[in-house]
């Protein structure tokens, strides 16, 4: 049997960041961290608070520069080094091939809930109709009241915008999707929703990398976990 392709390689990464307000000095994050991921698989980065595993996300997804490393996301037939990418290559990667769902819901005012998530798929390249029709089917298993889709979410409560957001990180077919700490402000039923979605997608061979401080849904969802504590630079 063929293994699964890797979608994702991050290879002897290492950032620091300079404390502007003191004088400059270098705050080390992380240094030579390597792991991969397959097609299929879920892989979650461990450790605890601070060790470093929302900023290896914002590497991954070109937020953050790293000072050494590389980060390659397959494209097609190409392979593409997001700590080298322009900023126009970058737009056009996560347009198509990586995305991300961060803790907090950030969009542009007065947009209903619903045309937040169609325009993701929109922006993927999918067609308005199977944009729409995706969007309310995961607003539906998401339990978002269907009297709010029509309303900006500026005004909903914390558990309810981060719904949207994952709705919106969910709804196209990207390759590589990454995960930080999606079901924090979720009740039971709706962590079970988002661990059947992140089971779903794995069937579909979408390569994820996520941080969950929640255990049973890290349990569930994990093929492997990377601990970033080895990778320490103040280890």
């Amino acid at each position: 049997m063929t293994p699964p392709a890797t979608l994702l390689n991050v290879d002897r990464v290492g950032k620091s960041f300079t404390m502007h307000l003191q004088g400059g000095a270098l705050l080390p994050v992380v240094q030579d961290v390597s792991f991969d991921v397959a097609a299929g698989e879920c892989v979650v980065l461990g450790g605890p608070s601070g060790a470093g595993k929302s900023s290896l996300l914002k590497i991954v997804y070109g937020n953050y520069r790293c000072d050494s490393g590389s980060v390659m996301v397959r494209d097609g037939e190409d392979t593409i080094d997001v700590a080298a990418a322009s900023p126009r290559r970058m737009i056009r990667l996560r347009r198509t091939r990586l995305a991300y769902v961060s803790q907090f819901l950030r969009v542009i005012p007065r947009v209903s809930a619903i045309d937040i998530v169609v325009q993701a798929a929109v922006e993927f390249g999918l067609p308005e109709d199977e944009g729409r029709r995706r969007a309310r089917d995961l607003l539906t298993r998401l339990n978002v009241p269907e009297q709010l889709w029509s309303l900006a979410p500026a005004t909903f409560s914390g558990g309810e915008q981060q719904r949207i957001n994952i709705a919106r990180g969910f709804v196209a077919d990207h390759d590589v999707l990454l995960l930080d700490e999606p079901t924090a402000s979720l009740d039971a039923v709706n962590r079970a929703a988002v661990v059947d979605l992140i089971l779903t997608k794995k069937r579909r061979g979408t390569a994820l990398l996520g941080i969950f401080h929640d255990e049973d849904v890290r349990d569930r969802v994990a093929d492997r976990v990377v601990d970033v504590t080895r990778f320490s630079a103040a280890a």
